[in-house]
């Protein structure tokens, strides 16, 4: 994972240093980390750690090992990961809008991530065709099976933990879309929402799609706007995170429309990095400085080119930038900001 300041635990997808790279600085980090990794394994004999323990210390880091490795060569492309009930038939309306969905995103140049297995997930590896889906399956003693879309293609991977393979579904994705799903759904999202809010992981267009007429995610949207809001739970900036819709057109142009100016994120230091498809006009930019000045803990919104801190990533390096001070708290108003971004006209 590339230097990205002290905090959050992971910015979404890295792009890694190049194979056989000559940069000595490059070397040295990579070194250094796995002398971390091999020292914290021996500190675990030191510390007489128990046999199941250290049982799941080396399948999940084993499962991570490889799901790093299957996913490396796709971290140039966009891929929306979708989230959805295994049980749901194909003939409802659900699973249907789901190949859809799929097959436009297919369409649209990204990949379709889901958990492998059938229902929703199915529906959306059916959509985007087996060249455009990966796979994330979990290994359960019923009901898990990989759907057939994605059965035995380079990019499936098994895993054992959920832990790890919900890690593996919010670290690699640009955008995801929920579909109507259980226990297991409803965790899935809330655990990107969490992470979301709290800024351990990129900010990313979240969607939760009912089947057209369906008001699933609608009575859910209920809850949170009756109690967790009303009761103060969450704030109001925070329903900026997610959109809701029943429209495949809609979430489409959601996921899409969030990386019309707006490319990436990066915190170097002190400083957040927005790093943008185009440069933005001066009067953008006093907009930001007058509307969020909120988010500030210091300065301003400052247009600037490449910091030094980020040559390690020379692929970027052509994109416009903004660089400011945030004040790591007010997720849900930085969403709003970059909705802002997405809506205006780039300079000419």
């Amino acid at each position: 994972m590339s230097e990205k300041g002290s905090h959050p635990e992971f910015q979404g997808k890295e792009y890694p240093d190049a194979p056989g790279s000559d940069d000595p600085k490059s070397e040295k980090r990579i070194g250094d980390l796995i002398e971390r990794i091999q020292d914290s394994a021996e500190k675990l004999r030191v510390d007489n750690t128990s046999r199941g323990d250290l049982k799941i210390l080396s399948r999940a880091l084993r499962e991570l090992r490889y799901a790093f490795k299957v996913f490396s060569p796709y971290r140039g492309h966009r891929i929306v990961t979708v989230f959805g009930s295994a049980r749901t038939p194909p003939d409802d309306p659900a699973y249907i809008q789901a190949i859809d969905f799929g097959r436009r995103m297919a369409t649209e140049g990204w990949f379709v991530l889901t958990g492998a297995a059938s229902g929703i997930m199915e529906a959306g590896h059916r959509g985007a065709g087996r060249e455009q889906s990966m796979g994330l399956n979990i290994m359960l003693p019923f009901e898990q099976d990989s759907n057939p879309i994605i059965r035995g293609d380079h990019k499936l991977v098994h895993m054992k933990y959920f832990f790890t393979r919900k890690l593996m579904f919010v670290k690699e994705c640009d955008a995801v879309c929920l579909l109507p799903g259980g226990f297991g759904t409803l965790d899935e999202g809330l655990e990107v929402l969490t992470l979301l809010q709290t800024g351990k992981r990129d900010l990313v267009p979240v969607v939760f799609l009912d089947a057209p007429g369906a008001t699933f995610w609608q009575d859910w949207d209920g809850f949170v706007r009756n109690r967790l809001l009303e009761e103060g739970m969450i704030s109001p900036d925070d329903l900026s995170l997610y959109t809701l819709t029943d429209n495949t057109d809609e979430a489409i142009c959601e996921i899409l429309n969030f990386y019309r100016m707006f490319h990436s994120m990066r915190y170097v230091k002190n400083k957040l990095v927005l790093r943008l498809q185009y440069p933005l006009t001066e009067e953008t930019l006093e907009f930001l400085n007058v509307h969020f000045k909120d988010i500030l803990s210091s300065g301003t919104f400052v247009q600037c080119g490449p910091l030094e801190e980020e040559q390690d990533e020379p692929e970027l390096l052509d994109h416009h930038r903004i660089a400011f001070h945030f004040n790591r708290r007010s997720l849900g108003r930085l969403r709003q900001l970059i909705d802002v971004l997405n809506q205006s006209e780039p300079a000419r």
